[in-house]
């Protein structure tokens, strides 16, 4: 699941007496490292620097890797040797550029370096300022006594309070945290990003009121494990528009619908690991706080498979907790990602998960075939299963979630939805689409919103709508704006 892009966001004015140098830019991967993306352009803006739409236009190229997958890290090393092919001024930094690799003589190396030894300068991810030292080192900023007068961060670029912003001006990603403190067997993020560091909340609050107040209608949490927000503060006590809020997914979660609904806007929340705690969050969904949408990274059923991976919250338990969310709110979706084919998966733990996708109801459901990525302890457990085997589990596993998916889609037929509109040309007098509060932007489902009976009616991006399901087709609604 990555995103390619060559980015040029809105940049700084240049100095009339010479072009500012332009930077190429590609950013790989998840929501988090897009956030990554979004603050290094928003800095090298405030520099004075300009970006370019391709590499060839490039004074120099910053690629943002995912390490995270064997397709993720193909994608980047990919990407990397195109720039290097096309321009040949290169800095890497991202999930990947944490990585190393065994060399011949029995130590370590950078794996970006000892694939690609002519980049300029590799980085881990969530670097900012080592990135821009890099740049600064192959292409010294222009000089502007006016900018150079300004501290960090406070030059006129992007949104105000913010910076700039990689998606779609109506939703934007909110990272509360980074790093994680769990150590499950198949991940390395850890070791690319570290332990849990939860950002203040009167920080957070204050990027979520920057935009909101910027036309944002739809905030996506996210986080590493954004049930965790404030473990490794000790829930300490912030402030937040003059009065001390809790450093805590409630309280976080309170305070942004809170904020969302004197804009207008709504609340995603992602990453959220079943912990007991969540339970306390289901109230605020059932009120229309924030969206009955739960992203929960499950990743399988049976007792022994969660053992091998080392996964937390007491995943044995997830059926009851299931049931216990529906009850305190019934119009809950729930996201969630899986791993089939996990070493030493047998048919019976497999076919365990296959019931319980049937028996819990995940609304939406994404699997991995096991990837073998290099430093994660799960391939050192014994059991490996054949390449093909694991991506037969896929196949199978994938069937199934989608039989489920497409049943709850249809349950929707008649029903009237909120729709957030993504795309509506000629202001949607032949159609356009959007989505409703189960789809999360790129991963989720879309609404196809049919071309409106009455005239008058009008469809703009960044707008809601009320619309009436008619039909699915395939992962996706059909409706009749209202």
């Amino acid at each position: 699941m990555t995103e390619n892009a060559v980015l040029e966001p809105a940049a700084s004015a240049a100095s009339p007496a010479r072009a500012a140098p332009r930077i190429g830019f590609a950013s790989l991967g998840c929501p988090k490292a897009l956030t990554d993306s979004e603050l290094i352009l928003t800095q090298l803006s405030a520099e004075g620097y300009a970006t370019s739409k391709t590499f060839e236009g490039a004074d120099l190229v910053i690629v943002n890797t995912c390490g995270f997958i064997d397709d993720a890290v193909k994608e980047s090393l990919d990407t990397i040797a195109e720039a290097l092919a096309v321009n040949g001024k290169v800095i890497v930094t991202g999930c990947l550029g944490a990585k190393t690799s065994a060399t011949e003589a029995g130590g370590t190396q950078n794996l970006v370096k000892q694939i690609h030894p002519s980049v300029l300068a590799v980085t881990g991810p969530h670097a900012t300022q080592e990135v821009m030292d890099a740049v600064h080192a192959h292409l010294p900023k222009p000089h502007d006594p006016f900018v150079d007068l300004v501290p960090a961060g406070m030059g006129n670029v992007g949104i105000p309070g913010v910076g700039i912003k990689l998606t779609p001006r109506h939703y934007a990603y909110l990272k509360i945290s980074e790093g994680c403190n769990h150590r499950c067997t198949f991940c390395i993020i850890p070791s690319m990003r570290g332990d849990l560091v939860s950002r203040p909340i009167g920080d957070v609050l204050g990027d979520a009121k920057a935009l909101f107040e910027s036309g944002v209608k739809e905030l996506l949490v996210i986080s590493q494990d954004t049930s965790a927000y404030g473990v490794d503060v000790k829930y300490r006590t912030g402030f937040w528009d003059g009065k001390p809020v809790k450093t805590r997914l409630l309280e976080l979660v309170q305070s942004l619908g809170d904020l969302a609904q004197s804009y207008g806007a709504w609340v995603r929340l992602h990453y959220v690991y079943p912990y007991p705690s969540v339970d306390e969050v289901l109230p605020l969904m059932a009120r229309g706080l924030v969206l009955p949408y739960l992203d929960v990274p499950f990743q399988h059923s049976h007792p022994d498979v969660l053992k091998r991976m080392k996964r937390p919250a007491s995943g044995e338990k997830n059926l009851e907790r299931l049931q216990r969310w529906r009850e305190m709110c019934p119009q809950l979706v729930i996201r969630s990602t899986f791993i089939a084919g996990f070493p030493g998966e047998s048919e019976a733990e497999f076919e365990h998960l296959l019931a319980f996708m049937q028996e819990a109801q995940i609304d939406r459901a994404g699997c991995f075939a096991y990837s073998a990525i290099e430093g994660a302890a799960a391939n050192d457990i014994p059991g490996m299963l054949p390449l093909a085997l694991r991506q037969e589990r896929r196949a199978r596993f994938m069937a199934v979630a989608e039989a489920v998916s497409i049943a709850k889609l249809q349950q929707r037929v008649g029903s009237t939805l909120q729709v957030l509109v993504d795309h509506a040309p000629g202001l949607g007098k032949k159609g356009g689409s959007g989505r409703s509060y189960a789809d999360a932007p790129e991963i989720d489902g879309t609404v196809r919103l049919l071309p409106p009976e009455k005239i008058s009616k009008t469809l703009r991006v960044g707008e809601f709508t009320r619309a009436r399901v008619v039909a699915t087709e395939g992962h996706d609604l059909v409706a009749l704006p209202i």
